[in-house]
């Protein structure tokens, strides 16, 4: 009786595993014969990357957080394109605009324009108008101006320290160069 059991369990165990088997076998058929018809079967993302995406880059601008009255990091995602003619003057017109933060805001006094940038034995010099000089001799603004400037540009490795041309000649107020603090 316990021989008997035992036989009738093994069939129905063999028979289970023949039919998932058989199971598995035409589904297989199945999906050769979808894609035998010579239908093509892509895998298409949700979104597609685009040329710009792949050339997107990360920099630290430096502001004013309201808040601490201390300058502070906001990374902003751009295109690495807009940094290959001059990085230097980019990266100070990038400090110029509004933040994402509203508990950030610009140093840079209103209406300032640079009207270029370049680099020498790791000194950018950073040529502007002279609306930079409207910092109201507020020396902790002025410090700020200086400070958000060169700890952007510093963070670029060929970076060591900046100084200012006003108008292309250099001026008293901004007269040494600077490192970022």
């Amino acid at each position: 009786m316990k021989k008997k059991k035992t036989g009738i369990i093994l069939f129905i165990l063999i028979l289970i595993i023949a039919l998932g088997g058989y199971l598995v076998v035409i589904n297989l058929n199945n999906k050769t014969e979808e894609i035998s018809d010579g239908e093509i079967q892509d895998y298409t993302p949700q979104e597609e990357i685009s040329e710009s995406q792949y050339r997107e880059t990360i920099v630290n601008l430096y502001f004013l957080n309201t808040d601490t009255g201390e300058l502070m990091a906001e990374a902003k995602a751009i295109d690495a394109k807009t940094l290959v003619t001059n990085p230097y003057k980019s990266l100070v017109d990038l400090l110029m605009q509004k933040t994402e933060n509203e508990r950030l805001q610009t140093v840079i006094p209103e209406g300032v324009t640079v009207y270029d940038a370049s680099i020498e034995a790791g000194c950018v010099t950073i040529n502007v108008s002279s609306e930079i000089l409207n910092y109201n001799e507020d020396d902790i603004l002025k410090n700020n101006i200086i400070n958000s400037i060169a700890k952007t540009l510093c963070e670029l490795t060929e970076v060591n320290s900046i100084r200012f041309l006003v108008d292309g000649e250099e001026n008293e107020k901004f007269p040494d160069e600077y490192t970022a603090i």
